[in-house]
């Protein structure tokens, strides 16, 4: 590991603070409470997982009348609501807790043109929302919310496009532009999230074009670094080179990622090296190295951290702290997901960090995908559902229950 880094951790001095229950879940109501201890009990036996996702599935394919109790448990403990305004009470409560929401449709594969325009135009109104409510300086978008997944591998691959896809091509490019254009004028940073590898290439040059064009004084673009995969610190670098050249700033939002199972299957399926660090703790090296890369160049790049890693989180501070980087400063922004690790949120918000949870929204069968991933991802990262059982525990206790 990288001698800095190790100094850091040997010197960090940053209270326990992810401790303090009272503080996580002083929005939770006893019986959300109670919901939230339900459904994380249940996410940590794997099996049941697989039998519910299944279930589920069949249960939206047969049309049965399910997403009643699919609204009432999961759906509400993960997402805001089917629609904006939907969403408004629960920005408005976590505001009061000077938590920010990143509104985000999450509505995934679809694969027509007339579903690109409406998420476009979904992404547009959202941003339009945002103008209007200091809880919500930030909106998201998918890079295959505007285009079909192929157009992005054929053209990551050099791979000359038809007639026919260039048109397809330039209307995706168009979408990016009017969202990104949008962005601008209203003073709303746009995160745009990250993929599989494979497509990632062009999304890539996607949103180094936005930045091109968009970030000339402050970032309002922010491209997504999956920080499993081990040539994105190198990335980042070569990028910042060109945006010092060419006189732009950059947006980065930092993850470990989402497709790690995905990645691997497919590199060993075709005979390629995998792009996934061999190790978790090779991944959690790269996300510190390229915060610390980051943390140090914070005149020419801004950084939303997205993790539920409280490691993580503790090592930013201390990095703020030692590098004197005022706490709410907005180019420092901490996120997590609605519904999850509420004990980083709301414990670094109430001291003073600028905090912002992505809140999924959309049609309950429509959004089914994202809460199934969630669910799947939840069993998959070691310790991460046991720590939130833990406090949830703790919590009950604190309040007799």
């Amino acid at each position: 590991m990288n001698k800095y880094i190790c100094h850091y951790f040997s010197t960090m001095t940053t209270s326990n603070i992810f401790e303090n229950t009272e503080v996580a879940f002083s929005l939770k109501s006893d019986s959300e409470l109670e919901r939230a201890y339900f459904l994380f009990k249940m996410i940590s036996y794997e099996p049941l997982v697989r039998i519910g996702t299944a279930a589920t599935n069949f249960a939206l394919k047969a049309h049965l009348p399910v997403e009643g109790l699919i609204r009432s448990t999961v759906f509400d403990h993960f997402c805001g609501g089917v629609s904006e305004e939907d969403c408004l009470p629960v920005i408005d409560r976590m505001y009061d807790k000077h938590v920010s929401s990143v509104l985000d449709f999450s509505v995934e594969g679809k694969e027509t043109e007339s579903h690109f325009d409406a998420a476009m135009e979904k992404t547009l109104k959202i941003i339009n929302f945002a103008d209007e409510k200091k809880s919500m300086p930030i909106a998201v978008f998918k890079p295959t919310g505007f285009g079909r997944f192929h157009l992005y591998q054929k053209k990551g691959e050099g791979k000359p496009f038809t007639d026919k896809e260039q048109e397809e091509w330039d209307r995706v490019v168009a979408r990016f532009d009017a969202v990104c254009k949008l962005a601008k004028q209203k003073d709303v940073e746009i995160l745009i999230d990250a993929e599989e590898s494979w497509m990632q290439d062009a999304a890539d040059e996607l949103c180094e074009d936005m930045m091109r064009k968009y970030n000339t004084s402050i970032p309002v673009v922010y491209n997504t670094l999956q920080l499993y995969r081990w040539d994105r610190l190198d990335y980042l670098k070569k990028l910042h080179q060109r945006a010092n050249e060419e006189g732009f700033t950059i947006g980065v939002k930092i993850v470990r990622g989402a497709y790690m199972e995905k990645e691997r299957e497919r590199a060993e399926e075709k005979g390629y090296e995998s792009p996934i660090c061999a190790t978790k703790e090779a991944t959690d090296v790269n996300f510190d190295e390229t915060l610390e890369y980051i943390l140090n160049n914070l005149d020419t790049i801004s950084l939303f951290i997205g993790t539920h890693n409280e490691r993580s989180s503790y090592l930013a501070m201390q990095m703020m702290k030692d590098l004197k980087i005022d706490k709410s400063d907005n180019r420092v922004w901490f996120g997590q997901l609605y519904g999850m690790s509420d004990h980083i949120s709301f414990n670094l918000a109430a001291n003073g960090y600028n905090v912002a949870k992505y809140v999924p929204f959309g049609p309950v069968k429509d959004v089914m995908p994202y809460l199934i991933r969630r669910a799947e991802e939840n069993t998959s990262v070691a310790g991460q559902t046991s720590r939130e059982l833990m406090l949830i525990k703790a919590e009950r206790k604190r309040r007799k229950l």
